[in-house]
């Protein structure tokens, strides 16, 4: 069973270090699992276009889920989809969660194979749609990125399912906050939401419900124009989900 609203869990966090395994689903996705209110088993797909479609990490998410009663799928674009109607696929699950790296290559990719009109069909549907940074990015209109060099620019043609800019990493990579508020100020991009490395944004709708927190002390921002061709931001605390770690 799917949401019965259009859902995005948007992060800079989810899979954790395991024990024994390599990773283990975090808080986050823990809780993305019960946003996603499956009727019987849960059914999970990860997309890994970001990074490639790399073969060792869906094999980490496929281990991450042992001893679980939990359903898990990955779809690949290279070399090319392994499913045959990934419509359908995608239709069919109860959670979609897409890792990080290139937000620009994800979204060209995307777009050649017609993926941005499936996953905004799920989102409609109820399919709960989440990620991790450039799975975070790609639900909304925008935000910083890495895609094209070590020096963040601005990536502004996102899914835009959401209609606010979006920062992640905010506390761990210094260019970031300085350059989103330039880039809010000068109106390259929206008014949005930036999350601390742990920190997840609950949209229903397209409306911000409460931030969430893997990491106890961590938080979101909103992030709007200012007077004076400024940015203002406003501290949103976020709320510690079972399993949080200590302030670090």
């Amino acid at each position: 069973m799917a949401s019965d609203a259009p859902t995005i869990l948007a992060t800079s966090g989810g899979f954790l270090p395991g024990k024994r395994t390599s990773l283990r689903p975090g808080p986050l996705i823990e809780h993305a699992l019960e946003l996603s209110r499956p009727r019987s088993l849960p059914r999970v797909c990860f997309i890994g276009t970001a990074q490639g479609d790399q073969a060792h990490w869906a094999a980490a998410v496929h281990a991450a889920f042992y001893g679980r009663d939990v359903l898990v799928s990955c779809l690949n674009l290279f070399p090319m989809p392994n499913i045959a109607d990934v419509q359908a696929h995608l239709l069919s699950q109860d959670l979609v969660w897409v890792g990080g790296g290139s937000t620009a290559n994800l979204l060209a990719l995307w777009r050649l194979h017609g993926l941005d009109k499936v996953l905004r069909r799920c989102w409609e549907q109820g399919v709960v749609l989440a990620g991790v940074s450039a799975g975070s990015i790609c639900w909304h209109v925008g935000g910083t990125t890495d895609s094209y060099g070590p020096e963040l620019q601005a990536i502004t043609d996102g899914l835009g399912l959401l209609p606010w800019s979006n920062g992640v990493h905010y506390d761990s990579e210094p260019q970031r906050r300085p350059l989103y508020h330039q880039l809010v100020s000068q109106g390259v991009l929206p008014a949005g939401y930036a999350t601390d490395n742990g920190v997840g944004l609950h949209y229903r709708g397209v409306e911000l419900v409460e931030a969430v927190t893997e990491v106890v002390g961590r938080a979101a921002y909103r992030v709007e124009r200012g007077p004076g061709g400024t940015a203002t931001e406003t501290r949103i605390e976020a709320r510690p989900l079972p399993g949080a770690l200590g302030p670090s």
